[in-house]
């Protein structure tokens, strides 16, 4: 394929249109649309002349706005339980006041979304896109940025980065506040199961455990120390493995409800009885955690209330203006209930 550039002859001095990019590579707009912004579906030498047209000449991108879809885009790493109906909650609250239909989407696990995922989104052309507990390449975020569609990070699994709002709790003083409360009951030997080594989240509150360790003056124990996956098979798995030390963990901070679960299921299989046997600490507080046996003491994250500024920041981005402010942070705080007691020995 060969460009005809005679229609337009030397360079002009103002960038030039999509539909005049077309012309001069003698293909669709459509396809120079997709190079623009950044789709893949492109040969790589049709990509690679129109690229070459554009530093040779400029592009200008039409000023006039595209309308968006009155959709707020809420996309989960895995769409299970309480923890995405609070999320959910939170952001409807806040959609439903500004006119706004909510569409949910799920990654299946993976911590960042995939191609399909885009492509998707973007031929939705949604008001604004929040992604929970997962992230998005650099390139996605550029095509977001390219079709004027907000986005804003709720509860991120790594560094948001220059220029990306979010929404987080307090996991370092929640981690902290946690293991504190077990300290205070008298325990020296407690275990933590964090989550999945890529969460930010997961970071931050074992060293809020470390912390609270190092101020009572309690060594660290490695062995105390065992990386789940946020998931109850990952809390009965660890646990378990806990449980069988020579030397036991007489209380867990799991480093999540679904956990604690797990961690509660690992004890009755071991013919342990918590909280006498064994304490209990989680992290979310999620509604269900109250009508465990016993009930949970858990670390409340502000889930639905976490939602709600993210979404009041993405319509805030939506009609132009600033969010407030780069990162939003709400407070965690100890809930104690019936999992946790002074250790049998």
């Amino acid at each position: 394929m060969t460009a005809t550039r005679e229609p337009y002859g030397s360079a002009p001095a103002q960038p030039l249109t999509i539909a005049q990019l077309a012309e001069l590579a003698g293909v669709s707009t459509a396809t120079v649309s997709k190079v623009v912004n950044g789709r893949s579906e492109v040969a790589p030498e049709t990509r690679a002349l129109v690229e070459g047209l554009i530093r040779e000449h400029g592009y200008r991108r039409q000023r006039r706005r595209v309308s968006q879809a009155p959709l707020v885009e809420l996309v989960f790493h895995a769409l299970e339980g309480d923890y995405a109906i609070e999320i959910i909650k939170g952001v409807q609250q806040v959609a439903r006041e500004h006119h706004l239909a909510v569409v949910v989407s799920e990654l299946r696990h993976r911590p960042v979304a995939g191609r399909d995922w885009i492509d998707d989104v973007l031929t939705r052309r949604p008001t604004g896109v929040i992604p929970v507990f997962s992230g998005l390449t650099d390139e996605q975020c550029a095509q977001l940025a390219a079709r004027d569609i907000p986005l804003v990070l709720l509860d991120p699994t790594g560094d948001a980065g220059s220029g990306l709002p979010s929404v987080g709790a307090g996991n370092w003083s929640g981690g902290l506040a946690a293991t504190r409360h077990l300290l205070e009951l008298g325990h020296r030997r407690i275990a933590i199961i964090t989550g999945p080594g890529y969460a930010l989240c997961n970071r931050a509150r074992l060293d809020g455990y470390r912390a609270a360790l190092d101020m009572a003056g309690v060594p660290v124990d490695p062995d105390l120390i065992r990386q789940g996956d946020f998931l109850v098979e990952g809390g009965l798995a660890q646990a378990g493995a806990l449980l069988r030390l020579p030397d036991p963990p007489t209380a867990i901070f799991a480093g999540n409800d679904g956990q604690a679960i797990g961690v509660y299921q690992a004890a009755h299989a071991m013919g342990l009885r918590v909280p006498d046997d064994l304490s209990v600490v989680g992290f979310d507080d999620l509604p269900s955690m109250r009508w465990a046996l016993p009930p949970l003491t858990t670390i409340r994250q502000p889930l639905t209330e976490m939602a709600a500024a993210a979404a009041t920041m993405l319509v805030t981005l939506a009609r132009g203006g600033p969010p407030p402010q780069g990162r939003v942070e709400l407070g965690t705080e100890l809930v104690v209930r019936g999992s946790t007691a002074p250790p049998a020995r």
